[in-house]
């Protein structure tokens, strides 16, 4: 992971939380960031000011910026697809927050797009970048495991259980037709897929919505207090989702995906069983993996002086020194510089990958739809 050439340019479209994270990584990687264009003329000028960049007025501003080499796109999904297709049109290099879209043909469009300029299009399956699920996936390469009997797990968040909260991605308009299948239960997906090595073919899916209404918002999170008033919208995006799945090698999988568990801040967890042995990983606790075996189970930490190459690269801190989502963010984009520059880093999530998890969230709407197994 090391830096980028000095110079590099890059722009910020967007800035939110997820904008802060990736200036960060940019910075760390050796990028330089150049400007910034967020949601109004007011919110970029206050944002350029702070980071010390440029003010962009609008995209075609960023696009003919020169000094431009990568854009960052971390605004609402809806503005996703057209923003993406101008900059790879453009020749800039791209990295766009997921969903690539909002509908399958939009990521379908998007992942065309980068194949037919070849340029390096990469989206933020960050959780991949976990050394500990290196160390997980090199195993299961080894044969460790055995061949899979059954995935599953879950990925639980309470963000949304109080009904004054809201948010733009409540807005199929803004957020797409899934709301947390499409941001959290894709990250599931790929990182169960990419671990196992299995690719989910077939699926049953049910969604449910918990709150029926809530504060219209167009802007970021709105959390008010309890018995807030003012315009409430029928709310039309799921709140949790579960979900049977079968792989193309016919293992079976299920997981549980929801925005309105009590308690839960970022709980990803998944439990892979084989012949041989099973794997435990829990993002809320991502220094370490269980490993079952039937004559005794293991608690394996990461250690930069022991396990696999990939391991043992994204094992920045001694052991004992707790790294965590930063740390696999900016993993993520070093690595995506790193391609830009010739390289072909282990693991990158591509526009490709994208795609696959595009492909997964119009699945679970047909089947929650249709009431039946789907194919992806």
């Amino acid at each position: 992971m090391s830096p980028g050439p000095s110079g590099r340019g890059v722009a910020i479209l967007g800035a939110g939380m997820i904008g802060e994270v990736h200036r960060r990584a940019a910075l760390l990687a050796g990028a330089d960031v150049v400007g910034v264009l967020a949601s109004s003329a007011a919110r970029s000028s206050e944002v350029a000011e702070r980071w010390g960049v440029a003010a962009y007025g609008d995209l075609a501003q960023v696009l003919a910026d020169d000094r431009v080499d990568v854009v960052h796109i971390c605004t609402p999904n809806a503005t996703h697809a057209p923003f993406a297709e101008a900059a790879i049109r453009a020749g800039k290099h791209v990295i766009c927050e997921k969903p690539l879209g909002t509908s399958l043909a939009e990521a379908e469009r998007m992942a065309a797009a980068a194949r037919e300029h070849d340029l390096v299009a990469t989206v933020p399956f960050v959780y991949r970048y976990h050394p500990v699920v290196r160390e997980l996936r090199a195993r299961r390469q080894a044969g460790e495991f055995g061949a899979w009997h059954l995935l599953h797990g879950s990925y639980l968040q309470d963000w949304m259980l109080s009904p004054d909260a809201s948010s733009w991605r409540v807005d199929p308009e803004l957020g797409g037709p899934s709301r947390a299948f499409a941001d959290i239960g894709s990250h599931w997906c790929d990182l169960v897929q990419w671990v196992s090595g299995e690719t989910f073919t077939d699926l049953l899916a049910e969604l449910s919505i918990a709150v029926p209404t809530r504060p219209a918002a167009s802007g970021p999170t709105f959390a008010g207090p309890s018995g807030a008033t003012g315009d409430r919208v029928e709310v039309r995006t799921e709140d949790s989702a579960a979900l049977l799945l079968r792989t193309a090698s016919g293992v079976l999988g299920s997981a549980t995906i929801s925005q309105v568990a009590a308690g839960r801040k970022n709980r990803l967890w998944f439990e892979l069983d084989g012949a041989r042995g099973s794997a435990v990983f829990d993002q809320e606790d991502p220094e370490r993996i269980w490993l079952g075996g039937t004559d005794g189970n293991r608690i394996l930490v990461r250690d930069p002086e022991h396990g696999s190459p990939e391991q043992r690269r994204l094992s920045t801190l001694p052991a004992g020194h707790a790294q965590g989502y930063a740390q696999c963010f900016e993993a993520f984009v070093a690595d995506t510089y790193a391609a830009i520059d010739g390289g072909n880093p282990e693991g990158l999530p591509t526009f490709e990958d994208g795609l696959r998890s595009a492909r997964l969230v119009d699945a679970v709407l047909r089947s929650a739809r249709n009431g039946s197994w789907t194919k992806v």
